[in-house]
Formats: C-alpha cells, structure tokens, sequence
C-alpha cells in the first residue's frame, strides 16, 4: 500500500541580491515509514557561471550537514534530537543562506529509497542523468 511522501528541493543560492539558484539536493521525508533522507550533488562549473566567486567548500559543507542532519550522522546538527518531521519540518523553513529549500511537495510512495534517487535523477542531477566525473 501506498504512502504518503513530502519532498523538498536543496538549490544552492551564490548570490541572494540575484535571486537565482541551481538544484543541489533533495530531501525526502515519510512518517508512516521512519523515512528522511537526502541526497545532493555539487556541480561546480554549472554553480560558477552563476557566481565565479562561491565558496564550493562552504557549500559542500553546508549540505553535508543538512544531509547529516536527516539520518542523524552528524551529530553537531541541532536538530538530531528532535523527531523526524520536526526535523524535515526545520530544515524546509525559509531561510536567507547559501543553501534554501524551495516549498515542499507530496506524492504516494511504496519504496521512498526509490523515489528519492527518481527525484534526485530528474531534478537535481544535470539533463545527462548522470553525476559529471
């Protein structure tokens, strides 16, 4: 049987007086399962046409930790002690950084680790599917 899903997109933000972004990730939270993973992806060449000057290791370092956030592994997030949705809940909340989430989605799900690498293909990843390199 079907369940129910929440997803939200990680876009990278270089320079918030442009407002532009590129998809760098995407969370995926299920309550009836215990389920809230991510999964991002960092393309360095396409996020320098959008500003030469990003910092890609304070980047990586952010989605490193909102990631770890999600499965508990990084355990200087605030946020680990908290439970799932409170935690999926956090880290969609608007924000002004380098890393915002855009509003979050639904969708019906009977193997959430499938749906998450479906989302990840089409939205995150470059039109080729595949991760450069």
């Amino acid at each position: 049987m079907p369940h129910v899903f929440e997803y939200a997109l990680l876009r990278a933000v270089p320079r918030q007086d442009r407002g532009e972004s590129m998809n760098v990730g995407v969370l995926l939270y299920c309550a009836d399962l215990d389920y809230l993973r991510c999964r991002s992806h960092v393309d360095p060449d396409r996020l320098r046409a959008l500003d030469q000057e990003l910092d890609m290791d304070t980047l990586t370092a952010a989605l490193t930790q909102l990631c770890g956030a999600c499965d508990g592994s990084e355990k200087r997030a605030p946020v680990t002690g908290i439970s799932l949705g409170q935690r999926f809940r956090w880290l969609t909340a608007p924000r002004s950084t380098l890393v915002q989430t855009s509003p979050t989605h639904p969708g019906l799900t009977s193997d959430p680790d499938a749906d998450l690498d479906r989302l990840f293909n089409r939205l995150v990843l470059p039109s080729s599917g595949k991760a450069p390199g």
